[in-house]
């Protein structure tokens, strides 16, 4: 069987592609590894002081291994440390040498894409994100497809 890419789907592949490397590229001009970027950015994004280690599991797609390793890297530092919530889950608080770490470095890469929306302005920018989400919609259903094809 031979399946074939659309030009539409090799191009999203190609971008997709790049903007990671681009964001790698980022990781490393700031002195960072892209699994601490990712970590640093959550915790910005998610009002830069501290959040739930479930949010950055869920919400930066990486391997919990990858994840756990960067914050004891990062707790070895100083950056940042855990405190239970009460449940299963834990709260990363940044401490203060961890939030101007986080601002020279996440904050860059925030700092960055909002420049980025502000030249498109709101019109190009909900364009762009109502076609990411509706992309993001479509995709969702074809995998509940796909796992309905395999059961």
């Amino acid at each position: 069987m031979s399946v074939q890419s659309s030009a539409s789907l090799k191009r999203l592949n190609h971008l997709q592609c790049e903007m990671s490397v681009v964001y790698h590229e980022m990781s490393l001009s700031v002195g960072q590894s892209d699994s601490v970027i990712q970590i640093l950015y959550t915790i910005c994004d998610s009002g830069g002081e501290s959040c739930l280690l479930h949010d950055i599991c869920n919400l930066t797609g990486l391997p919990k291994q990858t994840i756990n390793s960067a914050i004891r890297k990062l707790e070895q530092e100083h950056i940042l440390y855990l405190e239970s919530t009460g449940s299963r889950n834990k709260r990363v608080i940044l401490t203060e040498k961890g939030k101007q770490l986080a601002a020279k470095t996440a904050g860059k890469v925030i700092a960055a894409e909002n420049r980025i929306f502000e030249e498109w302005g709101s019109e190009e920018a909900e364009k762009f994100l109502a076609l990411n989400e509706r992309y993001l919609k479509c995709l969702r259903a074809e995998l509940k497809r796909l796992k309905e094809e395999t059961m």
